[in-house]
């Protein structure tokens, strides 16, 4: 990423070359050809470089995590911008992967927005554990903070597993005015107190001190990929479900909390343990802090992650019918579908109640059940019709704009939605 500003200068060195040429021959017709071979040479690299012009200079550095900051600075003035957004890559992914999106973003909000693309969980680090990999992003969410003073707001995009780490690492980095909270609630109903004065707004919750707005995902599994048809590789197939289960060490610790193998002693799932507050980590909590919550779900041609896990649905309540009947629009022609947030009004059962009081649960329904006590809004998005579908999984992000070019409209539409 590091060559855009290299590109940048490189350009502006011809073109300030081709003005002088200009100016010493205005009246010699004989270099006339050559000039128009320089501006020529140079229009590719024009087009990459120019498209800040009217903003000012990306500015893209590297920090000592390894992590990418990319920003605009003006020329003639001081930029503070106030909005912190953290990009988090999915399963053996990298800062790279967020290129094109983080390029946008600062196209949309030049004076208001820092994107920084984590890269301390890429590659093989990213088999390490959700729960290590999300202690490696909230240190390095408070490293970035401090390197950049001006920062009032925080969000996170998080792709795939991504997403996963990212709600990890809020529990880490959430905040909250403890004595408002004991003066507002006590015995059994602290909880549900808690909820009501959250959605009042009368409760004042921080992410490593900053405001937390926007968090959210795309194509994540947040219930798991354990599940019957979770992972639609297997095609429905409950042997290689079951297969896929038993091998799930394979992807190392990562494997195990996708596939909700690692429960022992007692001790139940991490991600199940993420679907409640824990004692040390308010995931919950964490997730309610935020003005609005958003999921970008594959409804089809993802072989990763499937449609219920990624939209936080069960099954019977993905719109299959909408999906295939809804028309499209010119401006996110694979944006189908749009669901503002609903808070449910099921009352959430611990899930240590359900472990003491039975040896097997429901631990999908649990996650589902938990998860959408709050308001979320979901986006489907459908590839049909596109030559990179195949790639959903990774078109949805973007990844690489040469082979996932077809997804920027799904980006675009984060984008224009995003809430300063």
């Amino acid at each position: 990423m590091a060559e855009i500003e290299g590109n940048s200068q490189e350009v502006g060195e011809k073109e300030v070359d081709a003005k002088e040429v200009n100016h010493e021959n205005e009246n010699n017709n004989n270099n006339t050809k050559g000039i128009k071979k320089l501006r020529h040479k140079s229009t590719k690299k024009e087009r990459r470089s120019l498209s800040f012009a009217r903003f000012g200079c990306l500015r893209v550095e590297s920090d000592e995590t390894g992590g990418v900051d990319m920003e605009v600075r003006f020329p003639e003035k001081l930029n503070h911008p106030s909005h912190l957004v953290i990009m988090v890559n999915g399963l053996i992914g990298s800062a790279q992967d967020w290129k094109f999106a983080a390029k946008h973003f600062l196209k949309k909000y030049p004076e208001d927005v820092i994107v920084h693309c984590s890269k301390r969980n890429s590659s093989i680090f990213t088999f390490d554990g959700v729960d290590v990999m999300g202690d490696r992003l909230a240190e390095e969410v408070k490293y970035v903070i401090s390197r950049h003073p001006s920062v009032q707001k925080i969000s996170f995009v998080g792709h795939s597993l991504g997403g996963l780490i990212a709600r990890y690492a809020i529990a880490r980095l959430f905040e909250q005015d403890l004595t408002q909270e004991n003066s507002q609630t006590n015995g059994d109903s602290r909880a549900d107190q808690l909820e009501d004065s959250w959605l009042e707004g009368n409760v004042k919750c921080k992410m490593a001190g900053l405001e937390p707005v926007n968090f959210i995902t795309l194509a994540s599994p947040h219930l798991g990929s354990r599940w019957h048809k979770q992972v639609p590789l297997f095609r429905g197939s409950h042997v290689l479900e079951k297969a896929a289960t038993r091998t799930s060490w394979f992807l190392g610790r990562t494997g195990k909390h996708l596939f909700l193998t690692d429960g022992k002693d007692g001790k139940p799932p991490l991600l199940l343990q993420m679907a409640s507050d824990c004692e040390d980590l308010k995931f919950i909590s964490a997730l309610l802090s935020f003005k609005r919550r958003v999921v970008y779900a594959n409804a089809s041609f993802d072989h990763i992650v499937g449609w219920s896990t990624s939209s936080l649905r069960r099954r019977d309540e993905l719109p299959k019918y909408q999906i295939k009947h809804l028309p499209r629009g010119d401006k996110y022609p694979h944006v189908v579908n749009v669901e503002t947030g609903k808070t449910p009004t099921l009352d959430v059962v611990p899930y240590e109640a359900q472990i003491n009081g039975t040896e097997k649960i429901d631990m999908e329904e649990e996650m589902i059940r938990a998860l959408t006590k709050m308001s979320w809004e979901r986006v489907d998005v459908y590839f049909k019709g596109s030559r990179q579908r195949l790639l959903a999984h990774l078109a949805i992000q973007v990844k690489n704009y040469w082979v996932n070019s077809d997804g920027a409209d799904v980006v675009q539409h984060m984008i224009d939605n995003f809430v300063l």
